[in-house]
């Protein structure tokens, strides 16, 4: 079929068939692996793709269960219920989006003029804009419409590739707004067929009743909020925006200690407006992740190198906020491992981890090798499911693209776009765009 045909899109719905029992996909120009190593990967490692020319993969109820070359995984199994020939393309893991706030009422649109005007993050929050006023929208929404508008960002993640996602809370800044929120995102995960790991996210900004009494608010999230989080299991992880205007180094440890002891694991909202600590604190509580790292201390980047903290970069927030870039180079040859996210936002309303990768590579000094890294197998690590996805390997969850690009390097070179022909999630054929040749029998 030709390369420009109109592609037709197939998008996940519920009740829809599971996956075939077995599914081959041969001939890869590219087999991305990004195998080897059962943790987050640093320096050298941090672009190695493990790739196999010609490459296959046979995938068993829904798992991994043989990759090589196409004509070793064909003597080993030479049928399959549904075979797909990956002729002239990238085969790689489902792409992993570790930082996003997926789950919001409204939009932002008027602010566009404002930072056109050169306002910045804190301007725009002064004039009644930014985090708040989405949190005003989101408190009047109910969970059924934010389970909704949830699920159809996911569905247009997914059609660009990202297979599993976090997803934090943090626009509801009220107890039951913040319970709203986390069990609104499970339930869009569920419509939408993409995986997420869900954060919770009380201490994101000190809601309009509160102002004038910011420890007041930390009391209500350290003590009423994390209880209604813990006891329901509504998160894995607990994140909290430590910046100049938000809350404190030691506001953010009060926090992230408690939610420790309820079973929660940290992540920080670190030195994105300025160097405030965040990294140091990341690294000093044991912290998954500190995301952001815009202004990030030689300090806090060799905290976070001894302590294993995984750095999050979001470079469209960079671009929809006009900001400085992080410095990704100076972080991989610090030893730190680096991972991706859109960070989606009414701030910066990205859903392409594609368009990430590429900013990654022109704006944050990766390389095409490094983003891959950092968008699948480090990525699933910042989220916590990096035993499951983000690498093609034995008994993994099989979840896998199709890129209708002749080398991986296109995936950090091309800017906007959809390089994906085909997204499997499960083992299961969720997107297609009709490059991709299906056939009945084994190709040889």
């Amino acid at each position: 079929m030709n390369r420009a045909a109109a592609r037709k899109v197939r998008l996940p719905v519920e009740g829809a068939p599971s996956a075939p029992a077995t599914l081959l996909v041969l001939h890869a120009a590219e087999l991305l692996t990004v195998r080897g190593l059962p943790a987050p990967r640093t320096g050298l490692a941090a672009s190695d793709l493990g790739i196999i020319e010609d490459g296959a993969v046979f995938v068993e109820r829904g798992r991994i269960a043989d990759v090589g070359t196409s004509e070793t995984v064909l003597a080993r199994h030479p049928r399959a219920t549904q075979t797909l020939d990956a002729s002239g393309m990238v085969v790689m893991p489902g792409l992993v989006d570790a930082h996003t706030h997926a789950v919001f009422a409204g939009s932002r649109e008027r602010e566009i003029e404002w930072k056109s005007q050169g306002l910045s993050y804190e301007d725009i929050a002064t004039r009644g804009g930014g985090i708040l006023e989405t949190v005003r929208a989101t408190r009047d929404a109910s969970g059924d419409a934010l389970a909704r508008v949830t699920s159809e960002r996911l569905r247009r993640m997914l059609a660009h590739g990202t297979t599993a996602a976090e997803v934090k809370s943090g626009y509801g800044l009220r107890t039951a707004d913040e319970i709203k929120i986390l069990r609104a995102a499970q339930a869009a995960a569920a419509r939408s067929g993409v995986d997420i790991v869900r954060t919770f996210l009380g201490a994101h900004a000190v809601p309009s009743e509160f102002l004038h009494s910011r420890e007041a608010y930390v009391d209500l999230v350290t003590n009423e909020m994390i209880d209604a989080v813990a006891a329901d299991g509504l998160a894995a992880f607990c994140d909290v925006f430590v910046e100049r205007g938000y809350f404190d180094a030691d506001q953010g440890r009060r926090i992230l200690l408690e939610a420790a002891s309820r079973g929660l694991r940290s992540k920080v909202h670190a030195d994105e407006l300025s160097d405030s600590g965040g990294a140091s604190l990341a690294a000093g509580v044991g912290a998954t992740s500190a995301d952001h790292l815009l202004h990030v201390s030689s300090e806090g980047i060799e905290a976070l190198a001894r302590a294993g903290t995984t750095a999050v970069l979001l470079p469209a927030t960079s671009l929809a906020s006009k900001m400085v870039y992080a410095d990704g180079r100076r972080l991989i040859e610090a030893g730190v491992a680096v991972a991706l996210g859109t960070d989606l936002s009414p701030n910066a309303w990205c859903e392409s981890m594609q368009l990430v990768m590429a900013l990654a590579c022109h704006q944050n000094g990766l390389t095409p090798a490094e983003a891959i890294v950092a968008a699948t197998t480090n990525a699933a690590h910042a989220i916590g499911l990096g035993q499951e996805v983000g690498s093609l390997e034995v008994g993994k969850q099989a979840d896998l693209l199709i890129a209708d690009v002749p080398s991986y390097r296109h995936l950090g070179y091309r800017l906007g776009g959809n390089a994906v022909s085909i997204v499997v999630k499960r083992g299961r054929v969720l997107e297609t765009r009709g490059q991709v040749r299906r056939v009945d029998k084994a190709i040889l």
